[in-house]
């Protein structure tokens, strides 16, 4: 079966200035990764102690574990851009490095990791938030119950799609006749046609009523198994607003729905149905 990615309808009561789209699955996905992260307030039992007592609670769905010392740490995508990759290397550097452990499941294809100061969901099997969401339950629970965190100081659900044209019929189709132009920038300039370009660009939208914000990455990479030339969009939804353990859902069910009117808002409509995209029902 295709994996399928799950861009949300915005209800009228959502504030945001996306603009509105059907939620749809799409049966060729797109999706590299999806990456959930709660940060809070450092707790230092977890670095001191094997987290022996949280293991246990998960142990069934995350049955592998890996520890990860100071060393090995830092881990970068292999397809992140040279320049990114340095601006990230230096901000790493500059932090002190915890120990932290990684809960893999059996099919290896769900982590959770655990820090000092920070839980994360990471898969690059998602299919929809109806089967994603229940994922994050198990190890969110044993964090509280074991750690019982005060609040949580960052919630960020993060979205790195890799568009490659070869596998979607689109070799000889230009970017600029796939990307929106506010993303295809330089791009689309007739001027530069048939020349070669290397374009990253960042910006940050942030949403209304204090719901938080989102920073966009894209642009051109190499396709780690063949340097096929490729379309990263890398969004990554977050709020650094002190939040309660009981608000989590709130705030990643909203940033979940964001995140499908931010890709259709990338995409041009000859792109988004070479995906073959199906409309769905909005969860209620």
């Amino acid at each position: 079966m295709s994996s399928l990615k799950s861009p949300e309808t915005q209800g009228s009561t959502d504030p945001t200035p996306l603009p509105e789209s059907p939620r749809v699955v799409y049966r060729r996905n797109p999706l590299m990764e999806v990456i959930c992260q709660l940060r809070f307030p450092p707790i230092l039992r977890i670095e001191a102690e094997p987290p022996a007592s949280f293991q246990e609670r998960i142990r069934l769905e995350y049955p592998l574990l890996q520890d990860k010392t100071p060393e090995t740490g830092i881990e970068l995508p292999p397809d992140i851009p040279p320049v990114v990759a340095e601006m990230l290397r230096t901000a790493m550097s500059k932090r002190k490095l915890r120990i932290g452990y990684d809960f893999i499941s059996a099919d290896e294809k769900w982590k959770v990791a655990l820090t000092t100061d920070f839980i994360a969901l990471t898969t690059a099997r998602y299919g929809r938030w109806e089967e994603f969401r229940p994922h994050i339950d198990p190890p969110l629970k044993a964090l509280i119950e074991v750690y019982a965190p005060a609040f949580f100081t960052r919630i960020g659900l993060r979205y790195r799609d890799l568009i490659r044209r070869s596998q979607l019929g689109l070799s000889n189709s230009a970017w600029s006749s796939l990307l929106r132009p506010h993303i295809s920038g330089v791009l689309a300039s007739p001027e530069l046609a048939g020349a070669e370009v290397e374009t990253f660009n960042q910006v940050l939208i942030k949403f209304p009523h204090n719901r938080g914000q989102v920073q966009i990455r894209h642009g051109l990479v190499q396709a780690v198994d063949n340097n096929e030339e490729c379309y990263l969009i890398d969004s990554d939804f977050y709020t650094d607003k002190r939040t309660g353990i009981n608000d989590v859902d709130d705030i990643l069910s909203y940033f979940n729905r964001q995140s499908g009117r931010l890709f259709r808002w990338c995409i041009e409509e000859r792109l988004h149905q070479a995906m073959e995209p199906d409309t769905v029902e909005a969860p209620t």
